[in-house]
């Protein structure tokens, strides 16, 4: 039987200040945590240094997969964009810029209507918004000779995943997940004209205090009709779930088995209730080690195909899982 989660409530803090801690479906209104009560109250520069807060699409279609992430990591901020050709299984366009702080990168706290997060350096510009009039979300970017503009379309979509919890090393924390939407629009590099129409998007909008070492292992793919999202680390099973016909369902805690040293080996990821098994084989992958002498940051993300089975619950059929484009994280900062 599928256990149906809450309605997400309007903020992470309900009118004593107190952390609404759960995992939800929907969106909230806002993910702010001024006013947060004892005991995950930290002195506010710690709350300075600590806050990390972060917008993250991915667009996949049969040709191509494209990651653009805008990360404000309290102290300083950064971005990154690529897309990965499925056909020749290599990376033909990448942007990655550190930015100043408070200057090049705004996010708002609204992780679904009234989003919008920003990042311009110099002549480059990401932008990605909630559009109210069509309720669509919008992505678009300008870096060199690489141009997307992408509309995610919201109207059969399932609904997203709201978790609220504590943070491995950190206080508090709170993400939104989205299901698969509909893709229009186009993307080019150099120009080349890469289609969207007939593929899924979907965005990822986090927001909380994080441990100053910060580690996970990730897997997230979507089509209409099922997806998943799967986190091992700082933030345990709290953010785990299953869209499937347009149900939420929650997942128990995920076990990533593959190599550190050999990523483009097959992956294989189960989840303790028995609901998920995967096979994960990567097409190629997208890396980056950075090291700032006062930060580091060591992330390496698959790009590829899922194959395997979910059910909705325990005593339900196996659903195949077939060729499901997505991706698989291993990440590492010091922040």
């Amino acid at each position: 039987m599928i256990t149906s989660l809450p309605e997400a409530p309007a903020s992470v803090l309900d009118e004593k200040n107190a952390v609404q801690f759960g995992q939800y479906v929907g969106a909230p209104e806002r993910i702010d945590w001024t006013g947060l009560a004892q005991p995950f109250r930290r002195h506010p520069l710690w709350q300075v240094l600590h806050h990390k807060h972060w917008n993250y699409v991915a667009l996949a279609t049969d040709e191509i997969f494209c990651g653009i992430a805008i990360v404000d990591v309290g102290w300083t901020n950064t971005a990154f964009a690529y897309v990965f050709d499925r056909r020749a299984r290599k990376i033909i366009a990448s942007y990655s810029q550190d930015g100043l702080p408070g200057l090049t990168a705004r996010l708002r706290p609204q992780p679904a209507a009234g989003a919008a997060s920003h990042f311009q350096f110099l002549h480059n510009r990401i932008h990605f918004q909630h559009v109210a009039e069509s309720g669509q979300y919008q992505l678009s970017l300008a870096c060199g000779d690489f141009r997307i503009e992408a509309h995610m379309l919201t109207e059969d979509a399932a609904r997203p995943l709201f978790a609220v919890g504590t943070a491995e090393g950190g206080t508090v924390h709170a993400t939104l997940k989205s299901a698969g939407m509909r893709l229009q629009g186009s993307v080019s590099v150099a120009g080349r004209q890469f289609e969207l129409a007939g593929g899924i998007g979907s965005y990822d909008h986090s927001n909380g205090f994080l441990g100053r070492e910060t580690a996970w292992r990730w897997a997230s793919a979507h089509s209409l009709g099922l997806g998943f999202n799967l986190q091992a680390g700082y933030f345990g099973q709290n953010e785990n779930a299953l869209w499937l016909d347009g149900e939420l369902i929650k997942l128990g805690a995920a076990h990533f088995d593959y190599q550190p040293q050999r990523l483009m080996d097959s992956w294989h990821i189960v989840t303790d209730d028995g609901l998920l098994n995967l096979h994960f084989q990567p097409e190629g992958l997208r890396q980056e080690n950075k090291n700032l002498l006062i930060a580091a940051s060591r992330y390496v993300q698959p790009i590829g195909c899922f194959n395997g089975w979910v059910k909705a619950h325990a005593s339900a059929p196996a659903r195949p899982v077939t060729q499901l484009v997505g991706v698989t994280e291993d990440h590492f900062s010091r922040w």
